[in-house]
């Protein structure tokens, strides 16, 4: 999470503050910007690592991923693959003076860890047989190769449990939480980067959540629930990845040299 700065009369930390006001994204995006604007980081050089920034700004890693992204959409950095993120452009472009890109994608799968987590945990003690046959159903549909379907599926799947609580206001909420990952630009830019790098219906996640919801286990049902939104989290952030991709790079090159060396002997 941003951290919003120590308490009163409490030991500073050296972490470079951040825009007051904005989304949490946007704050950190703000903030990033304005280094760049001032000069600390000039056209073409290379930014600090994604842990470096992370500890300077005193923020969670998907709070940092999705600023970086956010700033990437506006063309002042660009990510390279295997190289790292460079700067492109000294300053925000004019048309970004009021920019805003609604929720991010992690802010979002966040929100839904919550109230989905709940949800489950209500719908277990109350599910009947005719949701458990549809959630059935539907987790046969995740497997299909065309990934929007599957999608599809899984956004049903979710929305099965949602009202096997029985209470408006839930359905409406998380229902609210599936639109927003269509309406919100950032949080579309992020999924499709996502998808494009394969991802996969979680089968045997889904899987537990249904087995917890046929038991009736409110707590199992719960965590099964928590648990998949939380892997989906590490899945986004393994996608978007770009230090790992160096880093693999890097081991690749190491590997290829090794061979070589032995290949000279």
């Amino acid at each position: 999470m941003i951290s919003t700065g120590p308490p009163p009369g409490a030991a500073r930390k050296s972490q470079t503050p951040m825009a007051v006001s904005g989304k949490l994204y946007r704050r950190l995006a703000d903030s990033i910007a304005a280094e760049i604007e001032a000069g600390k980081y000039n056209v073409g050089e290379r930014l600090p690592t994604e842990r470096e920034l992370a500890e300077q700004f005193g923020v969670s890693r998907p709070s940092l991923r999705e600023a970086l992204i956010a700033l990437e959409m506006l063309g002042m950095i660009e990510a390279r693959h295997g190289l790292g993120i460079y700067v492109t452009r000294a300053q925000l472009p004019l048309t970004a003076a009021a920019y805003d890109f609604e929720i991010g994608a992690f802010e979002l799968i966040e929100a839904r860890r919550l109230f989905e987590g709940e949800a489950a945990a209500l719908a277990a003690a109350t599910i009947d047989d005719e949701a458990l046959a549809e959630l059935e159903r539907l987790l046969g549909l995740m497997s299909d190769e065309d990934e929007l379907k599957a999608e599809d599926a899984d956004r049903e799947f979710h929305m099965v449990i949602a009202r096997a609580t029985g209470n408006g206001a839930i359905v409406a909420t998380i229902e609210n939480l599936w639109e927003l990952r269509n309406r919100s630009p950032l949080a579309r830019n992020i999924l499709t980067r996502a998808r494009g790098g394969g991802l996969e219906p979680r089968i045997v996640e889904h899987r537990r959540v249904v087995d917890a919801l046929k038991a009736h286990d409110p707590a199992e049902a719960r965590q099964a629930m928590r648990d998949h939104l939380e892997r989906v989290i590490e899945h986004l952030l393994h996608a978007t990845e770009t230090e790992a991709m160096e880093k693999a790079q890097q081991e690749s090159e190491a590997r290829r040299s090794q061979v070589a060396k032995r290949i000279a002997l």
